[in-house]
């Protein structure tokens, strides 16, 4: 089974559709007429579909489990088609595409078992995903767009070469599966004066993300946020809440990280952790659907 303990949980939605050929205009009369020896064809499929988008997971072997929040069954006849539509919702960390395919296709085949001993020649045509939304993809760049970024390690053992560097570069990294290419990396030491003249230096030059790894914990040596943090004109403070969060739920120590988040004129400065563990545990909790606030600083969205 894949291993999602690094997603976040959000809306997923998927719509399936199945289509039943039946060979006569009787067949159809009688579905409609609940004329059918076996009883009412569609309120037994839709009690079916129910039943099968919450068992998904027991009989499709890498299926994960999942809240099932929502699902509506919906028939529609053309001429000698039944088209068979389900729709599933959740909140969790990945979507439910197969659950309403399987939903779709136990629907279909009630109606086969159904119908079959008054139609010889019924044909399940065609299961498909007719759409779904939801999770990371739906807030990655837009084919084409493109960031300015800079990553910034405030580290002094790194930068006096004690030391590698190893968060920053896997963040560097990380950010590339986003298709977020970083256009300037540098490694400066835990001073306040250092710090300043980054965000100086990068402010108004084109760069439109600028990330410090480092100096966000609770020693002395760690004065990232206190530095930066005058310096936003826009702080946005739920940014850090949402990784936070998503970090103390994998690790009990995430509480004491002092990151902070916002504009310094019209670029986005996001302080992360000095820890290469830390660090990429924010990147999976804010990437990529933060790029949404860039969308919003210059008028625009991600659709």
């Amino acid at each position: 089974m894949v291993n999602i303990t690094h997603k976040s949980s959000s809306l997923r939605k998927a719509v399936a559709v199945a289509t039943v050929q039946v060979s006569a205009q009787q067949t159809i009369d009688a579905i409609v007429n609940k004329t059918v020896p076996k009883g009412d064809v569609f309120e037994f499929a839709k009690v079916a579909a129910l039943f099968a988008v919450k068992k998904t997971s027991d009989t499709i072997p890498d299926c994960h489990p999942l809240p099932v929040e929502f699902t509506q069954v919906s028939f529609d006849i053309k001429g000698l088609t039944v088209e068979i539509s389900v729709e599933v919702h959740t909140v969790y960390k990945t979507g439910v595409e197969v659950e309403a395919m399987h939903g779709a296709s136990v629907a279909a085949l009630t109606l086969y078992d159904m119908l079959k001993p008054i139609d010889k020649y019924i044909e399940i045509q065609r299961i498909r995903l007719l759409h779904k939304e939801g999770g990371k993809s739906q807030y990655r760049l837009p084919a084409g767009d493109s960031l300015k970024v800079a990553v910034i390690v405030c580290s002094d053992s790194v930068f006096r070469k004690k030391a590698e560097d190893k968060a920053g570069l896997a963040v560097i990294d990380k950010l590339r599966t986003f298709s977020i290419e970083t256009t300037e990396y540098r490694v400066i030491p835990d001073e306040a004066e250092a710090i300043r003249e980054q965000v100086a230096i990068h402010t108004g030059n084109g760069i439109q993300l600028l990330l410090f790894v480092g100096g966000t914990g609770a020693s002395p040596r760690d004065i990232t946020p206190d530095i930066i943090q005058p310096l936003l004109n826009r702080e946005l403070t739920g940014i850090m809440e949402q990784a936070r969060r998503y970090g103390q739920e994998r690790m009990p120590y995430a509480m004491l990280s002092r990151s902070v988040a916002g504009f310094v004129e019209e670029m986005l400065v996001l302080t992360l952790p000095g820890s290469t563990k830390g660090a990429l545990e924010y990147i999976d909790a804010l990437f990529p659907q933060v790029l949404h606030v860039l969308e919003i600083a210059r008028g625009g969205r991600h659709e």
